[in-house]
C-alpha cells in the first residue's frame, strides 16, 4: 500500500474554483502530460482547456471535479498529483476545503531516501536530518505557493499543509499560506475560532479578519483552548491573547515570528556541513560531475527524533505582498506562534 504524501488545502469563492483550478493545473503540469478528469464521469484531457471544459459542463451541486496529472518540481523531477475542486453544496455536506492537493505517495513528494554527496567526513545522522529537512521544505513551500498563488489575480487569500489529511487548526499545521502578510494573525483567529467553537476550516476559512476577529470577541472573557504545547505557556491559548495579538500592530507580529523561526544550537551546529552538501549534489545532477554520491535513508528513529526536537521553521514573505510559515511535515507551526506570543508580552 502507497504512504499518501501531505495535503494542501485552499480556500476561495465557490464562482472562482473552476478558475483557481485552471490556473493552478497551468502552473503545475509537467510539459506533454496528459490530465485525466473526473466529475461524475472519467475523461482523459490532453489539454488544460479541454480539462477545464469537462469541469465547468458538470461541476455544481453534489458534483466535484478532479484532475490528476504528472506535475513538475525542482530539479526536473516530477510526481502525480489529485487535485479536487469541491461545489458549496458538497462543501456543507461533507468538509474537504474548497480545493485540495495531494501527491499520490511518499515516493514522488516526502521522500524520505535521497543519493547524496558527501564529499569528506563522516557520517552524522543530524547532518542527514538536516539535508533532508532542506530538500523536503523547498519542495513544501514551492508546491504550496503554486497551488495558492499560481498568478496574480489573490483568487485564494488563505491556504495550509499537513501530513494528515484534514484542514485543522492553521497553527497545527505544517505550512500556511496568506496572500497579505499584513493579516497572518488570521492563522491564529482563525484556529481559536476552530478549536473553540469546533467550526470546521474549511467552512471558516474565507471569514475577513474582522469577522474572526469578532467571534473571537463573542467568547467569554478568559476563554481558553488546549493546545499541544510543551512548555507550561504553550499548552493553552486564551481568548486574550489571540484578541491583543489582532491589536498588534502586524509588523511586529511578523518580526516576532522570523526572529522566533531562528535555528537552534544543535541545527545550527549541522547547518553549514548540511547545505554543503545539498549545494554539492545539485552541481552533480546538474553538471553530472564531481565524487560519488551514496545512498541515504533519513526515516529512522535517530533522524526523526532529531527534527521532532529541533524543528526547522520557515518565515517566508513573498514578492506577491503574501507570507509563508512553514516546518517539517512531521512538526507544526504551534511551537514557533507561542514562542512569537511569549515574546511580545501577549501569553496570558
Amino acid at each position: 500500500m502507497r504512504e499518501l504524501g501531505p495535503e494542501f488545502f485552499a480556500w476561495c469563492d465557490e464562482p472562482e474554483r473552476l478558475d483557481a483550478l485552471g490556473a493552478t493545473l497551468s502552473s503545475l503540469i509537467a510539459p506533454g502530460a496528459l490530465i485525466r478528469a473526473q466529475t461524475d464521469e472519467d475523461f482523459e484531457a490532453g489539454s488544460v482547456d479541454e480539462a477545464l471544459a469537462i469541469a465547468r459542463a458538470r461541476f455544481g451541486g453534489q458534483t466535484s471535479a478532479r484532475v490528476s496529472f504528472r506535475m513538475m518540481l525542482r530539479g526536473s523531477r516530477r510526481a502525480l498529483i489529485d487535485i479536487w475542486c469541491h461545489s458549496e453544496e458538497r462543501e456543507r455536506q461533507v468538509p474537504h476545503g474548497p480545493l485540495t492537493l495531494n501527491p499520490w505517495g511518499k515516493q514522488d513528494f516526502l521522500s524520505s531516501d535521497f543519493d547524496l554527496a558527501w564529499g569528506r567526513g563522516p557520517r552524522s545522522i543530524q547532518v542527514e536530518a538536516v539535508v533532508a529537512s532542506q530538500l523536503i521544505l523547498d519542495d513544501l513551500e514551492d508546491l504550496l505557493v503554486r497551488f495558492c498563488a499560481p498568478d496574480a489575480s489573490g483568487r485564494i487569500p488563505t491556504g495550509a499543509c499537513t501530513h494528515g489529511v484534514h484542514w485543522h487548526a492553521p497553527v497545527d499545521m505544517c505550512a500556511t499560506y496568506n496572500a497579505k502578510a499584513e493579516e497572518i494573525g488570521r492563522d491564529l483567529a482563525l484556529s481559536w475560532v476552530h478549536l473553540h467553537d469546533k467550526d470546521s476550516v474549511s467552512r471558516i476559512a474565507g471569514m475577513s479578519l474582522q469577522a474572526l476577529r469578532a467571534r473571537v470577541e463573542a467568547a467569554p472573557r478568559g476563554a481558553l483552548v488546549t493546545m499541544k504545547g510543551k512548555s507550561k505557556h504553550s499548552r493553552s491559548l486564551s481568548r486574550e491573547t489571540v484578541l491583543k495579538a489582532l491589536a498588534a500592530p502586524p509588523s511586529a507580529l511578523l518580526d516576532a515570528l522570523g526572529a522566533s523561526a531562528a535555528p537552534d544550537d544543535a541545527w545550527r551546529a549541522a547547518a553549514p556541513r548540511a547545505t554543503a552538501i545539498v549545494d554539492l549534489t545539485r552541481q552533480i545532477a546538474e553538471t553530472g560531475e564531481g565524487p560519488p554520491t551514496w545512498p541515504v535513508c533519513t526515516s529512522t528513529h535517530g533522524h526523526i527524533h532529531f527534527v521532532k526536537k529541533h524543528p526547522p521553521f520557515h518565515v517566508r514573505r513573498l514578492a506577491s505582498g503574501g507570507v509563508v510559515l512553514a516546518t517539517h511535515p512531521y512538526c507544526s507551526l504551534w511551537p514557533l506562534w507561542a514562542n512569537a506570543l511569549s515574546a511580545l508580552g501577549l501569553m496570558s
